[in-house]
């Protein structure tokens, strides 16, 4: 059986990207990945999705995403694809023991937590290093956290943890902020953060059986290092794009993001599409991948078309 489009990555973009799909009657397949629902379901309140006066929480949102897709037909698993052979149309992926044919392929596998890359870091993850605030913020009931960051995300970060957290400390490497300024102003105004500049985290101490005790931080303005007490670490310094599988396949960018062409959703390879922050690392928001979901579904309607015409 050959397929007419599968969708790799189940987040705003690939959901979206499945609704339309299944709607002009192309019966997607979705392949969901290691985090069905993606980045958002380690987001707590989203208050900037349209249509949700009162917010809606982040897990919520991406299951109503799902059961709208599965409304209209299309077939939702929780597996990876492992890898997949561009070199012919239709295109095969291998996914655990099982391969599927398909005529094009959307993809939208997003982007993940970067992390400090230190030895610590590694050591002490889930002994009280953590990538989510969501996932972890429960665990630091008045405790004395830091988060790594300066951007949104560090700062959505902060303000969840302080429901639980004594004292929330942001480090950051330059001298302000370069959050939005209304969650600059939520971040300042409150009383249980306060700020670290110019300054990065050298190592983490602690063990697996105490977990996080300190930090050595390290001023990069006059390089003088000191010890600072807390019990948690929370990393926000960005993401980089899930693209491991399509690396020397596809065109990607220095930071290894899908290129698409003029403003569409077209990659390097005709039948080949890509939408959300896998490709995008300007705007990163819910609402503009889903946008970029609905235009790769678009481009991968006329690319069936034309092979139907074809044929």
């Amino acid at each position: 059986m050959i397929n007419n489009v599968i969708i790799i990555g189940s987040g705003p973009a690939g959901l979206t990207a499945a609704i339309y799909c299944a709607r002009a009657n192309l019966n997607p397949i979705v392949f969901e990945g290691n985090q069905p629902g993606g980045q958002l379901t380690i987001t707590t309140e989203v208050e900037n999705f349209p249509g949700f006066p009162n917010g809606i929480q982040g897990p919520e949102l991406m299951n109503l995403f799902r059961k709208q897709a599965e409304k209209f037909g299309a077939k939702c698993y929780s597996k990876n694809v492992d890898n997949i052979d561009f070199s012919y149309n239709p295109f095969v992926l291998n996914v655990g023991n099982d391969s599927y044919k398909t005529h094009s392929i959307i993809i939208s596998t997003g982007a993940s937590a970067k992390l400090l890359g230190i030895e610590s870091e590694s050591k002490l993850m889930g002994y009280g290093v953590s990538a989510c605030a969501t996932c972890d913020g429960f665990f630091f009931k008045e405790k004395k956290v830091i988060v790594i960051g300066g951007g949104d995300s560090a700062m959505e970060e902060a303000l969840f943890l302080t429901k639980f957290a004594k004292n929330v400390t942001v480090v950051h490497r330059r001298n302000k902020l370069r959050a939005s300024q209304i969650m600059q102003k939520r971040a300042f105004e409150n009383p249980k953060i306060d700020f670290i500049w110019d300054s990065t985290v050298d190592k983490i101490l602690g063990t697996t059986t105490k977990g996080v005790e300190e930090v050595v931080l390290e001023n990069l303005i006059t390089n003088k290092k000191i010890n600072y007490k807390c019990d948690g670490v929370f990393l926000a310094i960005g993401h980089k794009p899930n693209t491991s599988i399509f690396k020397n396949k596809l065109d990607l960018n220095d930071n290894g993001y899908i290129i698409t062409k003029n403003s569409s959703t077209l990659t390097s390879i005709k039948g080949v599409f890509a939408a959300g922050d896998v490709q995008d690392f300007t705007y990163r928001q819910a609402v503009s991948a889903a946008g970029s979901g609905c235009m790769a579904a678009m481009d991968a309607e006329k690319y069936i078309e034309t092979i139907i015409e074809e044929n």
